[in-house]
């Protein structure tokens, strides 16, 4: 009788997926609650983000940034035209930033209009940017050139290249004059002075094999950075040290914290998951539960009014250089939580 017991316990396990729960032992009943569109043309797309004060979901895409209203879902196909677009963030002042990887810029643009302010040249390849509240700075990952464009939003203007070295990913700014920057080929971690402009130090990530995507817990000091080696390492920004090692699954390329709920996010695209981690109040960190989503999301924003997220995706197929998105596949999947 026991041992058909514990074959049974053994089965609900199973049943619950390969993930341990929080504490509380309830997974979130977070799921797709609907899909904004299919769209045609070129499928590409990069990063997602939100601007809170004009109730925008801007979405990296090929052809420039497509904008989404957050109330009404209207769909503008391109706000900002942009060559291969990597990043876009909302900035103070009604501005945005976009970074076209194609040609090595950076878009400046009225986050009202779409109007462009200014057209920056960059390192190779940017990718990632991030806005320092502390500085007023906008700090853009050079993705093939190991440093740091940074960015004069106000004069509309480049102030420095910042030598970083090694392969840039996801960066995290704390608002407090520090910077937090993946670095993939390393597997480490710089923190850049945002004042001075220079790098402080570089934190070891043990058994973080390509960190890419990184999120922040400005409150408690507490970074994820997530990796390529289907792991996430939780750290304590203001010394490296290592918190939490958790289990997620393949290809994310963001990690999204909601300071209501305590939770971080982290999309993964290749096996088509979003990985709920919770946050305690005294910080500890464990894997709560894994959303089904779509093959291919593995980046996305969320809505700090209302909770939800959004994560875009497509269909993929093959190429004779890789996995490639299929035109007129775009969409953008909603996910909410059940009442």
């Amino acid at each position: 009788m026991q041992f058909r017991q514990a074959l049974l316990c053994l089965a609900a396990l199973m049943c619950l997926g390969s993930y341990a729960f929080a504490q509380t032992g309830v997974q979130h009943k977070l799921k797709v609650v609907k899909t904004i569109g299919r769209h045609e043309g070129d499928a590409r797309y990069a990063f997602a983000s939100i601007d809170s004060t004009a109730r925008r979901l801007y979405v990296a895409r090929g052809f420039g940034v497509m904008a989404i209203d957050l109330d009404s879902e209207h769909v503008t196909r391109q706000w900002v035209a942009g060559d291969h677009v990597h990043a876009v963030i909302a900035l103070p002042g009604g501005r945005a930033l976009s970074t076209n990887g194609d040609t090595n810029t950076a878009t400046l643009f009225n986050a009202a209009t779409g109007e462009v302010i200014a057209q920056l040249n960059t390192g190779k390849d940017p990718d990632a940017a991030t806005f320092d509240s502390s500085s007023g700075l906008v700090f853009v990952m050079d993705h093939q050139e190991g440093d740091i464009t940074v960015i004069d939003p106000n004069a509309a203007k480049v102030v420095e290249r910042l030598a970083v070295g090694g392969v840039l990913e996801s960066a995290v700014a704390d608002g407090h004059g520090r910077l937090f920057v993946n670095i993939r080929d390393q597997n480490k971690m710089a923190v850049v002075d945002t004042a001075a402009r220079k790098v402080l130090r570089r934190y070891d990530l043990p058994g973080c094999d390509g960190p890419t995507a990184l999120g922040g817990d400005l409150e408690t000091g507490i970074l994820v950075a997530a990796c390529g080696n289907r792991t996430a390492l939780g750290l304590r920004a203001s010394d490296g040290t290592i918190l939490a090692r958790l289990p997620i699954d393949r290809k994310a390329d963001a990690v999204m914290f909601d300071p209501v709920r305590r939770n971080f996010y982290i999309p993964c695209g290749r096996d088509g998951t979003l990985i709920v981690i919770s946050e305690t109040k005294e910080g500890a960190l464990a894997v709560q539960s894994s959303v089904r989503t779509a093959l291919g999301a593995h980046t996305g924003a969320l809505d700090p009014q209302t909770g939800r997220l959004y994560l875009p995706t497509a269909d993929f197929h093959l190429t004779f250089s890789g996995i490639a998105p299929s035109d007129g596949t775009f969409r953008v999947l909603v996910l909410g939580f059940e009442p």
